[in-house]
């Protein structure tokens, strides 16, 4: 039997162990999607428990913690933090077969030198562990990513931001990890809410602008995403229902946009027209920046109506989405290629049963100007466990070209999430020494070692034209 976690974790055979350790593991981090906050970065802050680190907003746990039972109170309610930790506890003891179980032991090892096992019995000891770990200055949060091995992060921003605390750290010359701003303008894209009509004098006085119309919104656009670039950003990002190609003439999307800001409510057809039309603006913008088109589908949001009501968006409360029509997906590319228009492009989707979908589809608008120029993201929030994760890279490798693959992102609002990079890298070895000692591949460590560190980093910086150096 095989030691709980012990450094061959998740690595089944030889060949898997040699490429996560000579390789995997000495490659550093690139995370390019997740939404920590740049605040903390610039301001460096210090956590005064582990529960600030863990449970704080962190709605995977939240989401297991209501599966076992826990009151609303231990989660998102008023007890105390210690309180909310104990039931975390004694949640994750419960947690067999659940990825949290592997993370949280995971950071607990890499950050806390804890080598036990987190339980209602060993709880406290591992509370007062940790606190008094992160009274120490290597704990702050510029240092936890330095530790980690990071180089550089894209955070996830709106359009009308000032990005002043991106400003803060691109001067700070103490600090040599990039952060970056990435493009998330799903406020402007979303016509339906009943906010749009307000947001548009937001994004208008970031703008310099009165926005009346929608040829005055691209405009606003075009003149933000300028200031982003030049602040460094390199990538969009959209969460869409699924990805939508009903087209319309341009007067009738300014129809639809001055029946929005009249008050009127936009009937679905409607929203369904301008958000095409937002979206084929906005890809032709990004191919011509030279930016990334990120694209997470397949989620319905806030389902559970009274605590969306209490608590907001963003608490545990979404679901896979089970229709994300790939015909209109493949059509709303062919849209921007055939105009010249398509930029790099990434698809997530958040129903596994995509995968193949996504992955005859970017074969149909694959060309010389980038290696892998469309891609299928990585297996993204529910599905980014060693199931998912597998899933997807048995996919991409059974339909595409699995080594100009991305890779892993954390897609988190936690400093301690950079474990989940070793989680994928492990996961990965261990699927490529399956496939060479089954005969599958040959056992050539040079160009196996060369594509681990490829998919853990190297592809990431070609592929975002990130200004950093290849690991050899």
């Amino acid at each position: 039997m095989k030691q709980f976690m012990d450094k061959d974790f998740l690595l089944g055979t030889e060949t898997a162990k040699e490429l996560y350790h000579d390789y995997a593991a000495k490659t550093p981090i690139l995370d390019y999607h997740c939404h920590i906050n740049p605040q903390e970065i610039a301001e460096d802050r210090r956590f005064e428990n582990i529960t600030q680190v863990w449970l704080g907003g962190d709605h995977y746990k939240w989401r297991l913690m209501r599966s076992n039972g826990v009151e609303e109170k231990y989660i998102t309610g008023d007890a105390s933090d210690w309180e909310k930790f104990q039931k975390w506890a004694e949640t994750l003891e419960r947690g067999i077969g659940n990825p949290l179980y592997h993370w949280s032991h995971l950071e607990l090892r890499r950050y806390f030198g804890y080598d036990g096992v987190l339980n209602k019995r060993t709880a406290e000891e591992v509370w007062n562990l940790c606190n008094e770990k992160l009274q120490q200055a290597s704990m702050s949060v510029r240092n936890l990513i330095k530790q980690s091995g990071v180089t550089l992060v894209c955070t996830t921003d709106d359009p009308a931001d000032s990005l002043a605390w991106h400003k803060m750290l691109k001067e700070d010359s103490s600090f040599d990890v990039q952060v970056l701003p990435a493009w998330r303008p799903d406020k402007a894209m979303g016509i339906e809410k009943p906010a749009f009509a307000e947001y548009m004098k937001t994004l208008g006085s970031a703008s310099q602008m009165e926005i009346q119309t929608f040829a005055d919104l691209k405009k606003a656009l075009e003149y933000r995403a300028a200031f982003f670039n030049d602040m460094g950003c390199r990538a969009s990002d959209h969460a869409l229902e699924y990805v939508m190609y009903v087209p319309a003439p341009e007067e009738e999307i300014e129809r639809i946009f001055a029946k929005k800001l009249s008050g009127a409510q936009v009937t679905k057809e409607e929203e369904l027209k301008y958000k095409t039309a937002f979206m084929l603006f906005a890809g032709a913008m990004y191919n011509k920046l030279g930016w990334v088109m990120q694209l997470h589908y397949g989620c319905k949001r806030d389902n559970n109506t009274p605590m969306y009501e209490k608590l907001g968006p963003d608490t545990g409360f979404d679901c896979i989405n089970n229709y994300a029509p790939s015909s209109e997906m493949a059509d709303f590319l062919d849209a921007l290629h055939k105009t010249g228009n398509l930029p790099k492009t990434i698809i997530y989707s958040l129903n596994p049963n995509d995968d193949e979908a996504i992955g005859t589809i970017i074969g149909c608008f694959q060309d010389s100007s980038a290696a892998a120029k469309i891609q299928q993201g990585s297996a993204w929030w529910f599905n980014d466990h060693k199931t998912g994760m597998t899933k997807q890279l048995t996919s991409l490798a059974n339909l595409g070209c699995l080594s100009n693959f991305v890779g892993m992102l954390t897609d988190s609002r936690s400093f301690l999430s950079y474990t989940r990079h070793e989680y994928f890298r492990r996961i990965l070895c261990d699927l490529f020494g399956t496939w060479v000692e089954n005969g599958e591949y040959p056992k050539d460590m040079e160009v196996l070692g060369r594509i681990v560190k490829d998919i853990s980093y190297n592809n990431a910086v070609n592929y975002f034209g990130f200004e950093l150096e290849n690991v050899e």
